[in-house]
């Protein structure tokens, strides 16, 4: 599943494969796609198109779990004013709407990356992470009893585990657990997930019993790095047809950081020691089209295009065209999308005639931190912030012209260059031919290239279309 989509999660709802993903501070939280096959996935819905009452930021690691009817999202995020905790969402149906619990467990390190899983004797637990790496400590693995209306936890925490071994450096986490013949197994991830020092890998462990004794593999980690792909981790298996597989991401070598985590589907089987046995080679991801075009004919914003979790847009769709609000402060309001190759091509069709506000094209790492090209009138601009400070990168007064195409050319996933085009089909360069956008990602999420709207807030950019070209 190329593209932004780390920690995911799958499970098997009647028929059909259902999948989630870290969001981070992209909104909407949590993508709900659907696919028939495990390979070809669509997005079919959102778990929270709002913020929960509770939390702020860091949308993470949600954990799809159908039972009894109904569907459960255990979900990591921020709680206002404290720290990061592990709560609980859901639906009748896996597409939503989805009703928020609320938190279960908030320890004051944080506590992430749920997992539900009932014990031998059928009693339901739920399964998370300690962050004690966030303050440099250890990190156990902690199991505690959750009631069946999956709205508090009972009874006392137990460690399962937690990261003493010299490859797992100064963690565990990601957690999932399936159940095979006389153990219960658990695959998680060890060691630094994100950026481009990552070094995570894969590990198991079993027990007998839910509650341990827990035995580590001696031969961890089972899954690391290999030509195409590193730092893989964090996923949860899931059985097709009778064969076992694992859906985990991890950064491809070729788009790093700038493409973000990307989801591998990989095979394992459960060896005649007792141990699982990973295929050498992840599946072939589904082809992604090369061209993605956006005509904005409907009547909502389609499904892929994301915002910052601290400022939702207002956009309207009108007779195939897409108006946003502006903002006053930094480059504006703005929605992003994902891309899926360090080498592509965006390219959006600005209406200049009812033009009021700063109406751009940029690539985004997140509120402070952007490059792009904004057209105001007939004067053009090339701009850069970072870490919220804007700095001037060129600029130049155009012919009148009722629509302008802008241009953005992205190489290695970070060399930027921009351009612009009043007959739409002559571009001119403008600002300099290789702007350095490396510093752009987040630590833990990748770039989006997206459409923004900078100015007094009674004004509005209007979009004619937008188009991605991937190059694979």
């Amino acid at each position: 599943m190329a593209g932004d989509y780390p920690d995911p999660s799958v499970a098997k709802i009647g028929n059909t494969y259902w999948a989630s993903a870290t969001s981070s501070n992209w909104f909407p939280a949590y993508p709900m796609m659907k696919s028939e096959d495990l390979v070809h996935w669509e997005t079919a819905g959102f778990v929270f198109e709002k913020k929960p009452d509770w939390a702020d930021f860091y949308f993470w690691a949600p954990e799809v779990a159908p039972e009894k009817g109904k569907v459960y999202i255990y979900y990591t995020a921020h709680k206002k004013d404290g720290n990061l905790c592990v709560g609980v969402a859901s639906a009748n149906k896996p597409e939503g709407p989805y009703r928020d619990h609320g938190p279960l467990i908030c320890q004051p390190d944080g506590s992430i990356d749920g997992f539900p899983m009932r014990d031998e004797t059928g009693k339901l637990y739920l399964i998370w992470k300690e962050d004690g790496n966030s303050v440099g400590k250890p990190t156990p693995i902690w199991a505690q009893p959750l009631n069946e209306e999956r709205t508090a936890l009972t009874g006392s925490k137990q460690e399962l585990f937690r990261n003493d071994s010299p490859w797992e450096a100064n963690l565990v986490e990601g957690v999932s657990i399936i159940r095979h013949g006389d153990y219960f197994y658990a695959l998680y991830a060890a060691a630094g997930c994100c950026g481009h020092a990552c070094t995570y890998g894969t590990g198991v462990a079993r027990a007998k019993s839910l509650l341990g004794p827990w035995e580590k593999y001696k031969q961890n980690p089972i899954l690391t790095a290999d030509p195409m792909w590193k730092c893989p981790g964090h996923g949860t298996p899931i059985e097709k047809d009778g064969r076992h597989y694992f859906l985990y991401h991890a950064y491809s070598q070729q788009g790093g950081v700038f493409v973000g985590r990307q989801v591998l589907l990989r095979e394992f089987r459960f060896t005649d020691n007792g141990w699982i046995d990973f295929e050498s080679t992840a599946k072939p991801m589904a082809s992604m089209p090369g061209n993605i075009t956006y005509d904005f004919n409907d009547d909502n914003l389609p499904k892929a295009w994301n915002w910052s979790v601290f400022r939702q847009p207002v956009t309207h769709l009108r007779k195939g065209q897409l108006q946003i609000n502006a903002q006053p402060d930094k480059f504006g309001d703005y929605i992003g999308h994902r891309t899926t190759s360090p080498n592509y091509t965006a390219q959006t069709t600005i209406l200049t005639e009812k033009q009021e506000a700063l109406a751009g094209l940029a690539i985004i790492g997140d509120d402070d931190n952007a490059i792009g090209i904004s057209l105001q009138g007939t004067q053009l601009y090339v701009w850069k912030l970072e870490k919220g400070k804007e700095q001037s990168l060129g600029k130049a007064q155009i012919e009148a012209a009722s629509r302008v195409k802008l241009l953005i050319k992205v190489q290695n996933g970070s060399s930027l260059s921009f351009s612009y085009s009043t007959d739409g089909t002559t571009f001119k360069p403008i600002g300099e031919r290789s702007i350095d956008g490396s510093y752009l990602p987040p630590w833990d999420r990748a770039l989006r290239v997206g459409l923004t709207a900078k100015g007094p807030n009674s004004r509005v950019a209007l979009f004619d279309d937008f188009t991605l070209n991937s190059g694979h």
